[in-house]
This record gives structure tokens, sequence and C-alpha cells, in this order.
């Protein structure tokens, strides 16, 4: 069990960089995902959705425009108001109509928010997990132990450049989250031709690394230098 998992991370090892980049189930496993949360960002219910979509654009835009405090401040305090307001109509309700149905945030003030320690502890976990797999990637890129992968990480911070001279990291922020309201619907609605695209481009990568590799042998560890 232990050689085959070695393989197989071997086999991801070797996988070229921009490969694991276009490949949406690299970044992107839904299965993961939370219940309620894979129901948001697929549209499973319009109304809701189209509710949660709208108002985290809303805020993320107001950011563009004022200081997160700001937002953050009046966004409450608009919260506030409403939560108050309707309290006192509903004890004034209650006052007229002589009912008692008691507090009208009742169940919400009766919810159990705590979050659970297993959960969060394997979040941890994972969260580390991918935190070491990252610096052991960069270690391995920054000190050159395949020149052609170092080269290639080169050209994307190349290209990072201009993204960072195109965008700020709010607009970033923003295009992110407006992705994850359609992205993840327009791959499950077209799954079979993207997929199809992007086994073409993948394999048309790999064919040019692998030729990059064969002609630039540096960096690459021999045979004999394994066995030793």
């Amino acid at each position: 069990m232990a050689h085959s998992a070695e393989g197989s991370n071997g086999q991801l090892a070797r996988k070229p960089l921009i490969c694991c980049l276009i490949d949406p189930h690299t970044w992107f496993k839904p299965e993961r995902l939370h219940p309620k949360v894979e129901s948001l960002i697929y549209w499973r219910d319009p109304k809701k959705s189209g509710a949660v979509f709208g108002a985290g654009l809303a805020v993320l835009l107001a950011m563009v425009c004022f200081s997160v405090i700001s937002v953050f401040a009046y966004l409450s305090l608009t919260i506030l108001l409403g939560t108050i307001v309707f309290t006192i109509y509903k004890n004034v309700l209650q006052a007229v109509q002589k009912t008692s149905e008691g507090h009208p945030f009742k169940n919400f003030l009766e919810t159990d928010l705590t979050l659970p320690q297993d959960k969060v502890q394997q979040a941890v976990n994972v969260g580390v997990t991918h935190v070491n797999s990252v610096i052991v990637e960069l270690r391995r890129l920054f000190l050159v132990e395949d020149l052609v992968d170092s080269i290639k990480f080169a050209l994307l911070l190349w290209c990072l450049t201009y993204v960072g001279s195109w965008f700020n990291g709010m607009s970033i922020v923003i295009i992110s989250f407006v992705a994850l309201f359609t992205l993840p619907k327009v791959y499950e609605n077209n799954k079979q031709s993207i997929d199809a695209y992007l086994d073409l481009v993948r394999s048309k990568v790999i064919e040019i690394t692998d030729k990059a590799k064969a002609a630039v042998p540096i960096g690459k560890k021999t045979e004999s230098d394994k066995d030793k």
C-alpha cells in the first residue's frame, strides 16, 4: 500500500503545474462542500442563490468605494436597526392582539452557534497539510530542482505582474466571487465538452513539457544519482 501511494504521489509531483491550474478537479472539489454551500453556488434554489449572490456582490462593490470598517459599520447598523424595528413591531402586535408568541427571534437565539471541535480540528489538519505541500513545492521551484518547472513558474509569476497591474486585490476578490457563482454551474451544464477541450490542452502541455525537458536536462537527477 505504501509503495502504491508513493507511486501515486510521484505521478502527481510530475504533473505539469499548468495542467494543475487548468484542471478544475485540482482546485475545486464540490463533493467536499457543505450541502448548503453546494446548493447555493449551483443555484439549486434560484431565489436563495440570487439573494446571497446579490447581497455579497453589493457588499464587495461597497468595499471598493468605502473602507472595510465603514462598510462593516453601516451593514451592521442596518441589520441592527432592522431587528430592533421588527422586534418593536412584533411586541406591539402581540400587545394589541393580546397574544404571547414570545420573542420574535426565539428560534435563532436558541440555535447552537458553537463550532464543533472535531470539525475545527479536521479543518486545521487539512489546512496544515495544504500549507506544507505548498511550502515543499515552492522550495522545489525556487531552488531549481527541475529547471523546466522553475522556468514555467517564473513565466507564471511574470504573467501575475501584468494581472497585478490590471486588477487590484479587491477586483480579484469580486471576480473570484462572481466566478464562484457562475463557473461551477457552467461546468456542470457543459461538462463533456469542457473536459474534451481540457484533455486536448493537457495533452499538448504534457507533450511540450516532455520535449522541453528532453532538450534541457539541467536540474534533473539521473538514474545513477537516484540509486546513490
